[in-house]
């Protein structure tokens, strides 16, 4: 589904991924871990094109995303993406935030799009908010309504970037409960993320990333039974 090989980004003199390699499987869960600057969210913007790519190849459902003529517009469709903040739209109602983009940019009718953003509602368990305002939601209702606008676009594939840093502890939970159960149905998601117990649980594959490269990789049960690498055990002795 995803095919990185010898990703380079740079800003400048600054190199932020250097040389970044790896695959990750139709239905696969992939949990980006690592300390902050290490590079994992520029890693994560660059497979959806809100950062170029310096140089390597980035392949996405067949979509080459190195190739200057290709229409981002289609890897957007196909690759969805949450956020930190939750980037609603505050003049818009619920409904109309998750309706917005199937109706602008995949052009689909107002009312087949309004009776999926309804199923999806229900699916992240908020129905009752369809007719309301961002600013009467809890953060951890906000972000789950972000995910349900990212569904809308019917996407192959789902980006997170830490969707639960800037929740209060008590509504992280019910975040991380949307993003099982989306992995429970096959959903190929990639995650970046401090939330251990999740990558640990839910997790098919893991990836330690620090000052731009990937130390190591592997299954939870290696990487945070059983490191190998030096850097990675030190920071899992501050996060676990």
């Amino acid at each position: 589904m995803i095919s990185v090989k010898n990703l380079h980004k740079s800003y400048g003199k600054l190199e932020v991924l250097k040389g970044i390699s790896c695959e990750v499987q139709a239905s696969q869960v992939v949990c980006v871990i690592g300390p902050s600057g290490s590079g994992k969210s520029t890693f994560l913007r660059c497979l959806n094109l809100l950062e170029s790519i310096t140089s390597g190849t980035v392949v996405i459902n067949g979509h080459d995303l190195s190739d200057p003529k290709l229409d981002t517009v289609v890897v957007r469709k196909d690759v969805g993406m949450v956020f930190q903040q939750f980037n609603l739209f505050p003049h818009m109602k619920v409904l109309d935030n998750i309706m917005i983009a199937p109706i602008k940019v995949a052009k689909k009718s107002k009312a087949v799009t309004r009776e999926r953003a309804l199923e999806l509602l229900a699916k992240v368990g908020l129905s009752d908010k369809a007719g309301v305002y961002p600013r009467a939601l809890s953060g951890g209702q906000q972000q789950r309504v972000a995910i349900a606008r990212a569904l809308a676009m019917e996407p192959t594939v789902m980006l997170f970037d830490e969707p639960t840093s800037a929740l209060d502890p008590e509504t992280v939970g019910e975040v991380l409960l949307v993003m099982k159960q989306l992995a429970q149905e096959g959903m190929t998601m990639v995650v970046v993320s401090h939330e251990m117990g999740f990558a640990r649980e839910v997790a098919d594959h893991v990836i330690f990333m620090d000052q731009g490269v990937i130390v190591e990789e592997g299954e939870p049960a290696e990487i945070f039974e059983h490191p190998r690498e030096v850097r990675t055990r030190a920071f899992l002795s501050r996060v676990s």
